[in-house]
């Protein structure tokens, strides 16, 4: 019987390859998988990178985000395909909320390494290296430094009209020391969702500092397809 498929979605500040310490194993274990290349020009944009993503594959799907790519598919996530999602210290966003609405409401300190140019918004190195990944060694956080892909400022105001959420099977890492998305407004989304709940000590990116913790609770969801 084919296993489930599984489609990572990355956030801002990031690219598709901030998932390959999960996906070497998910390949072996029998998965077909891809990570998305989001253009994070604006949440339609996204949505459709990940929408030709699920076209390419056949039978049941995960859907997985990680920060932004929590909205992407919290929106993409109502493709028949798709089963069940997977949120790693990511966005999870009701009708009418909006990134910067949010992040106002629950401040982080990354948000004060921001920098902005021609409508464009990128991590700062300090606020990569101490708040965005504080748990991971320098020469991993320059290599995302000089990957990251600005992101418009468009994201920031951009709403989901149809969380998918709200009817599919939801699992939602937490992750404690987080200080990009405050871990409270985590649990208010992994509570009020009814996710089957994990939390774990790590920076935002537990999938590159506890990659066997994340890969655990996608094999759930998997499982439960």
């Amino acid at each position: 019987m084919k296993k489930a498929n599984i489609v990572f979605v990355h956030g801002l500040w990031a690219d598709g390859s901030g998932w390959n310490s999960l996906i070497p194993t998910l390949l072996k274990e029998g998965h077909e998988v891809i990570s998305v290349q989001n253009p994070l020009t604006t949440l339609e944009d996204d949505v459709a990178a990940t929408q030709k993503a699920l076209a390419r594959l056949e039978g049941p799907t995960v859907l997985v985000g990680h920060s932004w790519g929590g909205a992407v598919i919290t929106a993409a996530g109502n493709d028949p395909k798709v089963k069940t999602l997977v949120y790693v210290a990511a966005l999870a966003p009701d009708e009418g909320e909006s990134l910067g609405e949010l992040s106002e409401k629950y401040p982080a300190e990354a948000s004060k390494h921001l920098q902005i140019a021609n409508d464009l918004i990128w991590m700062g190195l300090e606020g990569m290296q101490k708040h965005f990944a504080g748990d991971l060694p320098e020469e991993d956080t320059l290599l995302m430094y000089a990957t990251q892909g600005p992101a418009s400022l468009a994201l920031f105001g951009a709403q989901v009209t149809t969380p998918a959420w709200k009817q599919k099977p939801s699992w939602y890492i937490v992750a404690k020391n987080d200080h990009t998305i405050n871990p409270d407004l985590e649990r208010l989304f992994a509570d009020r969702m009814g996710a089957n709940i994990t939390e774990l000590d790590s920076s935002h990116v537990p999938m590159l500092s506890q990659p066997e913790a994340v890969l655990k609770i996608i094999r759930e969801a998997a499982s439960a397809v």
